[in-house]
């Protein structure tokens, strides 16, 4: 993969995160106009996924935390993310240098994390964002060094 087209194919990576994070946004505002802990222990069951098993289990706890109270914070907080996505993504797809050492950057710090989350528990979805995460980091030290000389 070419040097431009990878940068596009990360840029497309980090825009779909800043649209998926606007999505998440609308959904957890809109969601909390109801009861929102009925709302997602219906969906997990509509899922045919078991609400005692770890991950439903978790989304059921933090739902139940969520008050009027915080709900404009969180969704101010997940459109920020969404929109240093979209920051991002514009600045990769223009071969921006800072935007490189940024991708490289906050691509790095959810290592930690997800090796964490491997040794925890192996399944699809960690795996596969592991490896995502690992292929754009490892891209973006080569893009660095090779735009260096």
């Amino acid at each position: 993969m070419s040097q431009p087209v990878g940068l596009k194919a990360v840029a497309l990576l980090e825009a779909s995160k800043g649209v998926l994070a606007l999505c998440v946004a609308l959904g957890v505002y809109t969601l909390f106009s109801h009861d929102a802990q009925q709302i997602v222990i219906e969906l997990i069951q509509h899922c045919h996924l078991n609400p005692a098993s770890y991950y439903p289990h978790l989304l059921i706890e933090k739902v139940a935390l969520i008050t009027p109270q915080n709900l404009n914070l969180i969704t101010i907080g997940i459109m920020l993310y969404g929109a240093i996505r979209f920051i991002e993504a514009y600045g990769l797809w223009r071969a921006k240098r800072w935007t490189e050492w940024f991708a490289l950057v906050s691509g790095a710090i959810y290592i930690p994390f997800e090796v964490y989350e491997l040794i925890k528990q192996v399944d699809v979805l960690t795996v596969g964002a592991f490896v995502i995460n690992i292929l754009v980091v490892g891209y973006m030290v080569a893009v660095l060094k090779h735009t260096k000389h």
